[in-house]
């Protein structure tokens, strides 16, 4: 079995030479046997005429010295007299022709082999009819031309097999080096070096594999160093709390915290436990997300009525810090197909993210309306809201938490992917952009229920 591309190549290159030399040979076989016939009849027609107009005047010993030189040509010659020919082996169609006073130009078999006939009828001297007398030609038709071409066929096979072994060394080169480097570059990119990139060059293929290469390895660069950041940030997130409840854990062990100092050391303590119980449930739902794993529900669902009993939750949280939460509610129901549980998850999501910035008197509001296609959610706030720049990576996980760490509160850096990834699996699609309120908006679009 071949296994190798240039063996391949080389082989097909080879039986391509030769089977256009076989079907070169066919097509032109019979082209060539055909030509040889046509070029032979012209010719012994042109005899024909010329020995008839010599037999009309020509002396006996001339006339023997012309049929013996047509007979040394392999041509026979028959002579026609009062309609009787002077010896046999001629069709009687054709002596009845020429006796008539008709040309002959045609094949016929004569003694069993294909034959080439012309005949013209001849005038006696002083006389313009033939008088039943004339002159008939004879030759074999051409057939050696096929068993010549065979003969030679080997010579153009050994021709196609040379050329095709040249022809597919070449091409084995031309493809399998950039084939080659790209394996080698491929196994640089699997050990780390993510610095590898491939030589754009012709043919046109080539140099498409090489970009796409080149995207490759710098996709995956980028993808490892947002991973790295996005791993530093979450080993962050992790640490903050950890230290938190470690040293209040110290502080009770070693008894610097009294019996009236240990409610607030616990419920820091908690607090800090739900920030972790939190950020690891957001990093396991995303794994699951990413693993297509995580189950979902769809039913049709009133958003009218979810985003509602969304905003009662939420008003309790965002009075104390002095919140303004509004609603946009359409007055008849707008049934999506969707899973609630999920859609609220990522709601939820939202708000947390907005009350952690919005300033006090800042407004909250949560919307629901009608699309051509879909129901339509909007989260929107009066909060410092994002750049044009941060909603290209809006959904990055922890791109805007690298970006406003330490300038304003931020969270885990994982709630907006989150919240991408769930709206995705649900068959929707989200968007960031600009609130008129000022701040941010998020735009959620669900398939309605059909």
């Amino acid at each position: 079995m071949i296994r190798t591309f240039s063996a391949r190549a080389i082989l097909v290159t080879c039986l391509t030479a030769v089977v256009s030399v076989m079907v070169t040979t066919a097509v032109a076989l019979p082209v060539a046997v055909a030509s040889a016939n046509r070029q032979a009849r012209q010719g012994l027609d042109e005899k024909a005429t010329l020995v008839g107009d010599v037999l009309v005047s020509a002396r006996p010993a001339e006339r023997e010295n012309l049929v013996r030189g047509l007979r040394q040509q392999r041509i026979q010659v028959y002579l026609v007299r009062r309609g009787v020919v002077d010896r046999p082996g001629l069709p009687p169609r054709v002596v009845k022709a020429v006796a008539a006073g008709l040309p002959v130009d045609q094949r016929a078999t004569i003694d069993g082999q294909q034959m080439l006939v012309a005949g013209r009828p001849l005038a006696a001297k002083g006389n313009s009819t033939a008088d039943g007398n004339g002159v008939v030609l004879t030759r074999q038709a051409v057939t050696g031309t096929a068993g010549l071409v065979l003969g030679n066929l080997w010579l153009a096979l050994v021709a196609g097999l040379v050329a095709g072994l040249a022809a597919g060394v070449l091409l084995a080169r031309l493809v399998t080096t950039p084939i080659r480097e790209a394996a080698a570059a491929a196994g640089r990119l699997r050990s780390g070096d993510h610095t590898v990139r491939l030589a754009v060059r012709s043919p046109a293929e080539v140099a498409d594999l090489a970009e796409s290469f080149n995207q490759l390895a710098a996709a995956l660069a980028t993808s490892e160093g947002r991973q790295r950041d996005f791993l530093l940030s979450v080993s962050h997130e992790l640490r903050t709390p950890l230290t938190t409840i470690r040293g209040y854990a110290e502080a009770l062990a070693d008894g610097v915290v009294g019996p009236d100092g240990a409610p607030k050391a616990g419920h820091t303590m908690l607090d800090e436990a739900d920030r972790l119980d939190r950020l690891i449930s957001d990093l396991l739902v995303l794994a699951r997300l990413e693993a297509a794993d995580l189950p979902v529900e769809p039913i049709p669902v009133d958003l009218v009525e979810l985003i509602g009993a969304a905003a009662e939750a939420w008003g309790g949280r965002c009075a104390p810090v002095g919140v303004v939460l509004g609603t946009e509610l359409p007055d008849a129901p707008v049934v999506v197909r969707t899973d609630p549980g999920r859609i609220r998850q990522v709601v939820d999501g939202l708000c947390e993210n907005a009350l952690r910035v919005v300033p006090a008197g800042a407004p909250l509001v949560l919307a629901v309306r009608p699309g051509p296609d879909s129901g339509v959610v909007e989260v929107r706030d009066g909060g410092p809201g994002f750049t044009d720049d941060d909603l290209a990576v809006a959904f990055e996980r922890g791109a805007l938490y690298q970006r406003y760490r330490g300038v304003r509160k931020v969270g885990s850096g994982l709630g907006l992917a989150l919240a991408a990834r769930l709206v995705r699996r649900l068959g929707g699609a989200i968007e960031a952009g600009h609130a008129p309120e000022g701040g941010a908006r998020f735009t959620v679009t669900l398939p309605y229920a059909r």
